[in-house]
C-alpha cells in the first residue's frame, strides 16, 4: 500500500488520478467478469444436481461421472470466490471406484476403433480415498491414453507395498494432431493426477517410451478396524451362547 502511495505521489495529480481511474475499472471488469461466472456456475449446478438426484442420489452407485462434473464446479466455484479445497477420505471398495471409470469410457473407446480393457488383480481392497477426487484423477488418465495412446489400453489394478497400485497403459503413440498456438484449454490432466495424489498421500507416476506410455497412481489401503474383544464368559454362559443359534435354528 506504501509503494502504491509512493507512486501517486511522485506522478502528479494527473497521473495520480489516470492511475486511479484505471484500477477503479479494472476492479469494476474483474466484479463483472466475477458475476458472470457465478451465473454460469449456478445454471450449470442446477441441471447437473437434479441429473444426480435421478440417477440415484449423491452417493449412488450411478451418478459417478455426474459427481466428477460437480466435482469440477465446486474447483472452479472456490478458484473464483475463494475457500479451502478438501479431499473427503473414506474407506471405499477399490473396485467399485475403478471398474466404473473403465465403464465410463468404454463408449469412447469403442467409437475411436480402441479396446479397453479392466485387468483385477487387488482382490476386494478397500483404499482410503475421497471417490469423486479419484475419479476425476482415473478419468483424466484413461482419456489422456484414449486421446494419445495406440489401439489397446489397460487398466491394471493389483496390491503393491504403499496399498493398491492402478496403471494405465496403452500401446504406443498415436498420431497427434498439431493444434499451432498452444491450447489452454488442454494439458492439465496429469497435474490434476498429481494432486489428487499428494491429498490422498499417495503417489502418481508417468512414464513415457516407444513402446507405449504408462501412469501409475497409488492410494493407501483403508484401515483395517480392530475387532472388541469379547468379555470372558463363564461356562454355563459359553454353553448357553454356543447353543443359542440352535436353538434359534429349531
Amino acid at each position: 500500500m506504501s509503494g502504491a502511495v509512493g507512486v501517486l505521489a511522485v506522478a502528479g495529480p494527473a497521473a495520480a488520478l489516470a492511475i486511479v481511474a484505471a484500477c477503479a475499472v479494472a476492479r469494476v471488469r474483474e466484479s463483472r467478469r466475477r458475476g458472470a461466472l457465478n451465473r454460469a456456475l449456478h445454471e450449470l449446478r442446477r441441471p447437473l444436481q437434479a441429473l444426480v438426484l435421478e440417477a440415484g442420489g449423491a452417493r449412488g452407485p450411478g451418478p459417478h461421472g455426474l459427481r466428477v462434473a460437480l466435482t469440477a464446479l465446486r474447483d472452479l466455484d472456490r478458484e473464483i470466490n475463494g475457500g479451502e479445497r478438501r479431499a473427503e477420505l473414506r474407506p471405499v471398495d477399490c473396485r467399485a471406484l475403478v471398474q466404473p471409470a473403465v465403464e465410463r469410457w468404454a463408449g469412447v473407446a469403442a467409437a475411436s476403433r480402441r479396446a479397453l480393457t479392466l485387468r483385477w488383480r487387488a482382490g476386494s481392497a478397500s483404499v482410503l480415498a475421497d471417490p469423486d477426487r479419484v475419479a476425476q484423477a482415473l478419468d483424466n488418465l484413461i482419456d489422456n491414453a484414449l486421446r494419445h495412446g495406440g489401439l489397446r489400453v489397460w487398466v491394471d489394478a493389483e496390491l503393491c507395498a504403499a496399498g493398491v497400485r492402478i496403471t494405465v497403459s496403452d500401446t504406443g503413440a498415436a498420431a497427434i494432431p498439431v493444434r499451432g498456438p498452444r491450447d489452454r484449454r488442454w494439458g492439465h490432466g496429469l497435474a490434476i493426477v498429481s494432486r489428487v495424489a499428494a491429498e490422498h498421500g499417495g503417489r502418481f507416476q508417468m512414464v513415457r517410451t516407444a513402446a507405449g506410455a504408462r501412469a501409475t497412481l497409488e492410494l493407501p489401503l483403508a484401515p483395517r478396524a480392530i475387532p472388541l474383544a469379547r468379555p470372558s464368559l463363564s461356562r454355563s454362559d459359553a454353553r448357553a451362547d454356543a447353543e443359542a443359534p440352535l436353538r434359534a435354528a429349531a
